[in-house]
């Protein structure tokens, strides 16, 4: 499958994304005032250029949230998935400390190419009342890897070390080879 068939969609602007971020940070703050000894989990997907939202983004993302409400069924009290034009969120809060949370999570990101392209991020109420995300760092592990090149993804962002064709590319395969190997298993 081509390209355009995973970046076929809607295209979105900055200012979208700004207002997209705070809409999360309220969703994030409301949900952790209601479960303040609980632990969220708000997920994102990691998709460079002016599409964030297409069929094929679409079943990445299922595959992937599916396999995380599979995993932590157990420890699941609110869970919300939404689907403004900037990308698919999704919301789910735990009974499990963020410090767990995200282990179990850095877990699923990394036995699936997929989880390569979505963003598991745990956040939790400090003392001070302010929300504060748990890195990967925290519990021992490396940097997330850029899609093209393996080095630390952040570093090839912030210099823009990669034309957003190039990680499209890389991403487009991806996802054609996971859901590839989706049809497969299921035929």
């Amino acid at each position: 499958m081509s390209k355009a068939s995973v970046f076929d969609g809607p295209t979105v602007g900055l200012e979208d994304m700004l207002q997209a971020r705070e809409g999360r940070s309220f969703r994030q703050k409301s949900l952790m005032d209601k479960y303040p000894q609980a632990s969220l989990l708000c997920a994102t997907m990691n998709i460079p250029g002016p599409v964030k939202k297409s069929e094929k983004l679409g079943l990445a993302f299922t595959l992937i949230i599916d396999r995380v409400k599979k995993e932590l069924a157990d420890h699941i009290l609110f869970d919300k998935a939404i689907s403004p034009q900037t990308g698919w969120e999704y919301y789910m809060v735990s009974d499990l400390s963020a410090l767990e949370l995200k282990k179990r999570l850095i877990d699923i990101e990394e036995s699936s190419d997929l989880g390569r392209l979505i963003d598991l991020d745990v956040i939790e109420k400090s003392d001070s009342d302010l929300l504060r995300p748990i890195s990967r760092t925290e519990l021992g592990k490396s940097p997330r890897k850029c899609f093209v090149c393996s080095e630390i993804a952040k570093e090839c962002g912030r210099s823009r070390k990669h034309s957003v064709e190039q990680m499209q590319d890389v991403i487009s395969q991806m996802i054609d080879k996971a859901l590839d190997s989706c049809l497969e298993e299921t035929s």
